[in-house]
Order: structure tokens, then C-alpha cells, then sequence
């Protein structure tokens, strides 16, 4: 369970948003409504210091879609990117923006440090940027994610059935509210290793979608996640893969493609990637052993 304080007012802050628009065919245009996936900034704020030396740093500003998952996607990006790595770091979430008209005071969350945790802002910079456009080379974004990791993968564990794998997709799909109203919005689910639904989160963003699963799984005090199977919507990026290695996730599956550096870091950590995994195919690039009977007979 959590052991830090969660300040959560209430806030009218819906996912979608009503827009005027106009249709048009090859019979001509009507005017009518159309319902989109809402996308608001959220800046994440660090607290942190000795109890007489404290400081207020703004380290990050992202574009999400306001699910009601802030506090999630805040505590899930600070553990992938390495600033805390146990619950007990992080002494409250809340919003903090106050200042600001109540229809954006929900677009500021403040996460309070605790005073031992030592915070290197310069540190962080250097890894947005290898994260961001993988720094030098490839190598060196590797490396750095080896220098914060929190988890080992388990070697070989767990073996899926790849009859599971084939109906996650569909299992996704039929959890996504916000994509049945909008049709514009990523999802990233966890399923344990029977392909049951563990929890799903939405944003217009992948990796916010992700960061959110992971602050959902500290919050309630399941990381490691080493017997799950995480499944994103579209391609998996190096910084999925960076980010689900954090978590402990030893499998990643995904509708799309795989990036080359994603199949290098999920090689080098001993994770199974898997992608295009659609219409009951799919490809394994890296750590089939976790797939049970892959060859034919």
C-alpha cells in the first residue's frame, strides 16, 4: 500500500471535448458535432531538500489527457526516469496551482521529496536528453538506463501461451472508453499471465499512458511487475521498453513496430518484445524463450 499522502480536490476536468465541425462528403458538407480526446499540459513539480533547505523545482511539462490519473502519471514518470525507487521517497502528491483559474489548477501536481532523497536536477537533464534524441549513440542510452534501474528481469519467467497473446489485443480494445468516443487516444494495459485484465490506463500519449500504469502499480504497492505481460497500442519505442524495465515488466507486446534500439535494450535486459501482434499473428524479437511451443509441429 501507499505510505505517503495524496492531496486530491475535486475538479471538473472531462476527457473529451465537444467541437463544432463540418463533414463533408462527395454530396457535399454538414454541419454537426464531433467529440475529441482532451489534451491539457501537466507540469510536474519537485519539493525536496533538508527540512530547513527546502527548494521547488518545475522539472517537467508534458501534454496528457486529464483521465483523473495525474498523480499516477507524476509518480510513474519520476520512478522510470530514476528519482525515487521506493514508495517511502515521496512524502505527499497534490495539485498546486491554486493561483490559477480552477479549470487549470488540476494542470500542476507538486510531489513532495522526502528530505533524504538526494536529487540531482543535472543528472535528470542529461537523461531527457539521451532519452529524447538517444544521446551520442544508442550505447549510451543503454548505459544510463542500467545505471538507474530499479528492477532485474526474471530470467526465462514467466512462459506465456501464445494463444493468450493473440486475444490481448481484442481484450485491450474492449477496455478503451475514451478511443470508443474519440477513436484518437493510446492505451497501455497490464494482464497477468493468463491474459486476464489488470489495469488499463488512457492518454494521448504512449509513454504517459505507461508512466501512469507504473504510479498505479506503486501507489497500491505491486512493483516489481514480473509476472505481468504489458500491451501498447501503435509502435514500442527505446523509452517504452526503458520505462517497463523500470517496473520490472519482463514481457512488452504491441500492435506495431518495434524501434531497432527498442529490440537492442529489450535484448540486453532479457525482456520479451513482441510486435505487430494483431489479427492472431505475431513477431518476437527478443527473448522468445518466455513464449511456450513457438515452433510448429
Amino acid at each position: 500500500m501507499k505510505n505517503f499522502d495524496v492531496i486530491n480536490p475535486r475538479f471538473e476536468n472531462p476527457r473529451v471535448r465537444q467541437v463544432s465541425i463540418w463533414r463533408v462528403d462527395t454530396e457535399g458538407g454538414i454541419q454537426t458535432n464531433d467529440t475529441l480526446a482532451a489534451e491539457e499540459p501537466l507540469e510536474i513539480v519537485l519539493a525536496f531538500g533538508r527540512n530547513n533547505q527546502r527548494k521547488r523545482q518545475s522539472i517537467s511539462i508534458t501534454m496528457r489527457t486529464p483521465t483523473g490519473h495525474d498523480f499516477e502519471l507524476a509518480l510513474g514518470f519520476l520512478w522510470t526516469e530514476g528519482v525515487i525507487s521506493v514508495a517511502s521517497d515521496v512524502l505527499s502528491v497534490r495539485y498546486s496551482a491554486s493561483e490559477l483559474d480552477k479549470s487549470a489548477q488540476t494542470n500542476v501536481v507538486q510531489v513532495d521529496l522526502h528530505p533524504s532523497v538526494k536529487f540531482d536536477s543535472e543528472r535528470l537533464n542529461r537523461h531527457f536528453y539521451t532519452s529524447s534524441s538517444c544521446g551520442v549513440c544508442g550505447k549510451t542510452s543503454i548505459d544510463m538506463v542500467e545505471a538507474t534501474s530499479c528492477f532485474f528481469i526474471p530470467c526465462g519467467k514467466p512462459v506465456v501461451q501464445k494463444e493468450i497473446l493473440f486475444d490481448l489485443p481484442d481484450k485491450l480494445r474492449a477496455a478503451q472508453s475514451v478511443f470508443d468516443i474519440t477513436g484518437a487516444i493510446h492505451a497501455a494495459a497490464l494482464f497477468d499471465t493468463e491474459g486476464v485484465l489488470v489495469a488499463l490506463r488512457e492518454d494521448v500519449g504512449r509513454h504517459n499512458a505507461l508512466d501512469k500504469l507504473i504510479g498505479w502499480a506503486m501507489q497500491n504497492g505491486k512493483l516489481p511487475l514480473n509476472d505481468t505481460i504489458l500491451l501498447v497500442s501503435g509502435r514500442t519505442s527505446f523509452e517504452l521498453v526503458q520505462k517497463a524495465m523500470m517496473a520490472g515488466i519482463p514481457i512488452i507486446a504491441a500492435v506495431g513496430a518495434p524501434s531497432s534500439l527498442a529490440v537492442e535494450l529489450a535484448d540486453d535486459f532479457g525482456m520479451t518484445l513482441i510486435g505487430f501482434l494483431r489479427q492472431r499473428r505475431f513477431n518476437v524479437y527478443a527473448g522468445s524463450e518466455r513464449i511456450e511451443n513457438l515452433k510448429q509441429d
